[in-house]
């Protein structure tokens, strides 16, 4: 990545998945100073360990519930009390509703938790992380969003409703802040090697070779692959490109 050292990067969702595969390559390969969030502080505790091993006080962890405003605003607010200044934001943080189902059998609490962590968390990143890239002359955001978020996902309305907005989030703040020299874009992975396919493959065995049969790469996505589609957003060689959605899905969505 073409950047100073000096460069600070919050991640949601950093301890496990995209986040930590992510964090590794803005901190080892980026050179960033990174501040990782995510509610399993432990996870994050033993990431920002390893990291600062190699890049000594290059790292913190905090723990922070992103469906709370009042969190995310403290957030950012201890990125640039610690590292002066707030260059790269990836809102990461995601969870999936904990029962599938149609939307008339969907739990109202299931929805509201999925949509405040999705939805509202990344609107709420935006919102704080924002200010401080207008007064510095600029920034980046990634939203991870979701081939859910490009087309129709049955039995998971709130996960669908809440990754649509991501996109529609994503390209509204883009024209917004575009003069202010913020790039804000979002990757949209299709199915990927994660816990969650895991959980999916226990109950439900019969799926991956469906879904397998279905991906014109006849895989799933890497964890890795997400997130060097991340890092390539927030480098200069991806200086114009902004308010985009960059599909990583293996086919599956055309």
């Amino acid at each position: 990545m073409d950047s100073p050292p000096n460069k600070v990067c919050v991640i949601t969702g950093a301890a496990h998945g995209i986040g930590a595969a992510t964090a590794r390559l803005m901190s080892l390969h980026g050179g960033m100073n990174m501040v990782l969030s995510d509610q399993d502080k432990e996870a994050a505790d033993q990431l920002m360990h390893h990291l600062n091993t190699i890049r000594p006080q290059s790292c913190i962890a905090l723990a922070t519930d992103v469906s709370d405003p009042k969190r995310v605003s403290q957030l950012m607010k201890a990125a640039v009390d610690r590292f002066d200044r707030l260059d790269v934001l990836i809102n990461n943080a995601g969870i999936w509703p904990k029962k599938v189902a149609r939307t008339a059998d969907t739990d109202v609490a299931d929805w509201e938790k999925v949509i405040g962590v999705n939805q509202s968390g990344v609107y709420y990143g935006m919102k704080y992380a924002i200010p401080y890239m207008v007064e510095q002359g600029g920034g980046l955001i990634v939203n991870v969003a979701s081939l859910a978020g490009l087309k129709a996902s049955p039995n998971h309305i709130s996960y669908a409703a809440s990754k649509y907005a991501v996109v529609g989030m994503t390209k509204t703040a883009a024209l917004e802040y575009g003069k202010k020299n913020i790039r804000i874009n979002a990757v949209c992975p299709g199915y990927t090697d994660s816990q969650y396919m895991d959980q999916l493959h226990s109950t439900k065995p019969e799926i991956k070779s469906r879904l397998l049969k279905a991906t014109p790469l006849s895989r799933y996505a890497k964890i890795d692959e997400v997130a060097d589609a991340i890092y390539w957003l927030c480098s200069d060689q991806a200086s114009f490109i902004t308010g985009q959605t960059l599909t990583i899905d293996g086919g599956i969505g055309l």
